[in-house]
Order: C-alpha cells, then sequence, then structure tokens
C-alpha cells in the first residue's frame, strides 16, 4: 500500500465534514470558522508530509534531516577525518559503516573503497627470498611479509549525482581522507598499511 500526501483543502474538507451539525457549526468556506479549520488542515499536511519524510531519512542510504543522528551513532565525523565533504559523502560512510562485516582479504578492502567512493588496488609485500624472488626486486626484513598497500588516484573525486547529493554540496570534493582513515581504523592490527598515489 503507497502513501501520498494529502493536501490542505483535503484536511480541511474532512475537518468540515467532522463539525457536529446546528447553525453554528457552518460547513461554508468563508469565515472565522473556516479560517480556524483552514489552518488546522496546514499542520495536518506538514505533519502528514514530515511523516513521509520520515520514512525516506529512516534508511541511512536516503536519508536528509535523520543523518546526524545515523553519524552519531556510528561514531561520525570520525575524528581523524573531521566533517566529510558533501551530503553524499557522509551518506556513504554511514552505509559503508552499516554494512561492513570484516574481512581481510584484498578484495574485502577494495569493495569496502568502493562503497566509500574510491576506486583502489592493493598490493600485497614479501621480503626478498632467494628461489622466489627475482633479480631487481627490493631486499627487506621480514616486516614486509605484513606490509600492503592500498593504492589509489592522487585526488579521488566525488562529483555531485543527482538524488543522492543535496542543496548546498559542492559540485566535486576531491581528497583521500576518509579513505585512510576507514582503511586504518579496520586494518589487521598486526599489519603495517601504506598508501600509495598515482
Amino acid at each position: 500500500m503507497s502513501h501520498t500526501a494529502n493536501s490542505a483543502a483535503d484536511y480541511a474538507g474532512v475537518l468540515r465534514k467532522l463539525l457536529p451539525r446546528g447553525r453554528v457549526w457552518t460547513r461554508e468556506n468563508e469565515g472565522a470558522q473556516a479560517a480556524t479549520l483552514d489552518a488546522l488542515a496546514l499542520t495536518a499536511q506538514s505533519l502528514d508530509n514530515a511523516a513521509l519524510g520520515l520514512i525516506v531519512s529512516a534508511f541511512p542510504a536516503t536519508c536528509d534531516q535523520l543523518l546526524p543522528e545515523w553519524e552519531a551513532t556510528l561514531g561520525l565525523p570520525d575524528p581523524c577525518v573531521g566533517e566529510s565533504g558533501s551530503t553524499q559523502q557522509r551518506r556513504q560512510q554511514v552505509v559503508a559503516r552499516l554494512t561492513n562485516s570484516g574481512g581481510a582479504s584484498a578484495q574485502y578492502f577494495i569493495d569496502l573503497a568502493a562503497s566509500l567512493g574510491y576506486t583502489v588496488t592493493v598490493t600485497n609485500f614479501a621480503p626478498f627470498r632467494a628461489g622466489q624472488s627475482r633479480a631487481g626486486q627490493a631486499l627487506g626484513t621480514a616486516d614486509w611479509f605484513y606490509t600492503w598497500s592500498i593504492n589509489a588516484p592522487i585526488n579521488s573525486v566525488t562529483y555531485f549525482a543527482a538524488g543522492l547529493a543535496s542543496a548546498g554540496d559542492p559540485l566535486a570534493t576531491w581528497g583521500n581522507a576518509v579513505l585512510e582513515c576507514e582503511m586504518n581504523a579496520i586494518k589487521p592490527a598486526h599489519t603495517i598499511l601504506q598508501f600509495h598515489y598515482q
């Protein structure tokens, strides 16, 4: 069952039909009584529209008015990033945090970055080993077993998207602060994460 907002005139008509019978309770569209019912109808219409907006705001991917509540629930804005740029980026970060199921594979981190609006690749490193490595490869200590990198464009751009962004949002934002913050927060604790930008 779908619900559409009723107009103030619809509510005024219903209120007039609910009046008691008698000479004092006219059902005319003019006069002080009609003006009072029209004012009450505006309030009912406003509440109806707010209720419909609440349904949209209940979902993080489409919320506007409740976005600060979603962010507060998830500990956002993250202190290491500060305020994210646009409404679209803020929603992406909320959705990414809510849908994050955990993992340690390269594909997991690639998918999480994509949900935040970033296109990345992952490189795993290892120290030079005779019989496995080849000439020209870098040497390294055992720490290289635990080192990996996120490779991304030097300036990841998030463009204004109709239906996702809000009025007042910039047409484009640049930067990788959200990517670095989110990846550092969830990387396995024993690993060394590097960010390589091209």
